[in-house]
């Protein structure tokens, strides 16, 4: 569905013969420029926010809404409990989840390309293939970590993620296969402005499962990994200076290039199976 957002006027050019300019008149003589009119349209939601405020309040113990694969782009579901819903496959373009509760949500193949999810809470959702396409995280310019979603024990399998997350708690999450590598050099793979990076810095991934997970060029400074199992993780060119890896299981990860400046590898698994290790910068200010 479409709505209409508003009317513009376009010149219109006729071609004519070289050395004359391009001009229009009305039968009295007077030069116009005759106007083209058309109208521009957004994609409609095809239930109101309202709607779907009122359902969760009759949602009864026990039971969860199903909004599966809707049309929900850019409604605005500020500081409301989605109480365990289901909005797999839902097109979330653009929704305002400001301070909203999606904990245990299934978010699985959902796009959340463009939402807001300052202060979300998505604890135990299930995010499994969704995609988090330049996302708002932030109140403000000054990106103050406290506005960072929550991801801890979500299901992030396959996820494909371009965006600034610093901040966000992926704590115990299962973020196999997930895609952090920015869009830009992958053609037809994404319509959105892409990022250079996606910067990911002082986020916890205590105890998260990122095997085979893509990080790619992506900033992770500050980050913690400790414990964290990152079995062939893509990690090439990544800035990982002052990362915290104690504990972690790096068995076949490729650091090809990446930047290990005061990262801490004590105690982490699989050093002697990492691949790259020796064309990375700064191995000698990293802690082993």
């Amino acid at each position: 569905m479409f709505k209409a957002v508003g009317t513009f006027a376009l010149a219109s050019i006729l071609a004519l013969p070289a050395g004359r300019a391009p001009v229009l008149a009305d039968n009295l003589g007077n030069a116009f420029v005759e106007p083209f009119v058309f109208t521009l349209v957004t994609p409609e939601a095809d239930i109101t926010a309202r709607e779907v405020t009122e359902r969760l309040y009759k949602v009864k113990a026990g039971e969860r809404m199903d909004l599966s694969g809707r049309d929900l782009t850019y409604l605005d579901f500020s500081t409301l409990d989605f109480k365990g819903a289901s909005l797999a496959r839902t097109d979330l373009y653009g929704a305002d989840f400001t301070g909203a509760s999606l904990k245990g949500v299934d978010l699985s193949r959902a796009r959340l390309d463009r939402a807001v999810l300052i202060r979300a809470d998505l604890s135990g959702a299930n995010l499994a293939g969704a995609t988090i396409l330049r996302p708002t995280i932030y109140s403000d310019l000054n990106s103050l970590l406290a506005d960072a979603p929550r991801f801890s024990g979500a299901n992030l399998r396959g996820i494909k993620v371009q965006a600034d997350l610093s901040g966000a708690d992926f704590r115990g999450a299962d973020l196999t296969d997930a895609d952090f590598h920015p869009l830009e050099d992958r053609p037809g793979e994404g319509t959105l402005t892409t990022l250079r990076k996606n910067v990911i810095k002082s986020c916890d991934f205590s105890g998260a499962t990122l095997v085979r997970a893509n990080f790619t060029d992506a900033v992770l400074t500050f980050s913690r990994m400790t414990g964290a199992d990152l079995r062939d993780a893509k990690l090439a060119h990544a800035d990982l200076s002052k990362v915290d890896f104690h504990g972690a299981d790096l068995t076949g990860a490729d650091f090809t290039g990446a930047d290990l400046d005061g990262a801490n590898l004590s105690g982490a698994r699989g050093l002697d199976s990492i691949k790259g290790l020796d064309t990375t910068h700064n191995l000698d200010k990293a802690f082993r």
